[in-house]
């Protein structure tokens, strides 16, 4: 009789400790639910803020699936209110996910160019501040000998930091030893950087042997390395804050649908990055203003080359 008892009280008790069970991992479950519902729902906002098709711009969309290259022009820009602002950074980028390759070709901000759409040869970071994205646009591909541009993504520089603090730092190796801008020095090494260093470190020209060339070369650097910090899973933690950095400082014709489709296909390319670089000579033209000027020639070998990861003629 007692062991009839004690078999019921333990069937009792493990009911109860299997309804327990069932009960935690019920809420664990409607918690996921409301985690990724409210991660859906906060993305997606964040994609409605930040999409800004391009007025006047033909559809260049492409399927994004993974078979298909497809070009981006990035560019930073000092805006601030009332004054559109000239692009600070002009960055080429290409992406091939068969061959798993990007490459990045910084533009300096002081190439001599056709400025398409004004009618004027000028520095091409003016392009941005005559007619925006789109002029910005129709002049790199153009001084490119036409790469077409798939897509664009604009960042506001002075909220760059923003997005820095908000995938929690980055690390970067700096192969130079006295690098300095407004105080803050950055010496030979793994270096860690919060928002407001990375932004200097990007800016940083005069104390580089290497000039401006030194520069784009940093804003590649950084440019990857918040890439990688983005497609990590410990971006979870940082979630809101990075959303939230992005709908403040960020505009691009990229969807959310189309950001989903590169995460899934093209995340292999993120370890492959070619970095190129606009060879040219720098000196006062004729207008007593000072440029660098990039040949024909020039121009036709970076046209090759980033036609070739495109896969186009």
């Amino acid at each position: 009789m007692n062991n009839l008892r004690t078999d019921k009280y333990k069937k009792k008790k493990k009911h109860r400790v299997l309804k327990i069970i069932s009960a935690i991992l019920l809420v664990i479950i409607l918690l996921c639910a409301g985690l990724i519902g409210y991660a859906y729902w906060k993305t997606s906002a964040t994609f409605d803020q930040i999409h800004k098709p391009v007025e006047g711009k033909q559809n260049t969309s492409v399927t994004l699936d993974g078979s298909t290259p497809f070009s981006v022009l990035l560019l930073g820009v000092d805006e601030r209110e009332g004054d559109r602002g000239r692009s600070d950074t002009m960055i080429a980028a290409t992406v091939n996910g068969t061959t798993n390759k990007i490459q990045m070709l910084s533009i300096p901000r002081d190439t001599q160019t056709e400025i398409v759409g004004h009618n004027s040869v000028d520095k091409i970071n003016a392009a941005y501040a005559y007619g925006g994205v789109k002029m910005a646009e129709d002049t790199a591909s153009n001084f490119l000998n036409d790469i077409p541009f798939n897509y664009y993504i604009k960042i506001n520089m002075e909220g760059f930091k923003d997005l820095v603090d908000a995938v929690g730092g980055i690390t970067v190796y700096n192969d130079k030893d006295g690098l300095e801008l407004d105080g803050e020095t950055f010496n030979k090494g793994n270096i860690t950087l919060d928002g407001d260093d990375a932004l200097a470190y990007v800016r940083i020209r005069k104390t580089d042997s290497e000039g401006d060339f030194g520069r784009q070369k940093r804003q590649q650097q950084v440019i990857s390395a918040i890439a990688d910090k983005l497609m990590s899973t410990g971006l979870i933690w940082h979630f809101n804050d990075v959303l939230d950095a992005i709908g403040d400082n960020i505009e691009t014709d990229f969807t959310m649908n189309d950001v989903t489709k590169i995460a899934k296909n093209y995340a292999g390319a993120l370890g492959n990055v070619e970095n190129l670089q606009v060879s040219g000579t720098g000196g006062i033209q004729s207008d007593g203003i000072w440029y660098y000027v990039v040949s024909d020639d020039e121009r036709a070998r970076l046209h090759d080359e980033l036609a070739k990861n495109l896969e186009i003629n």
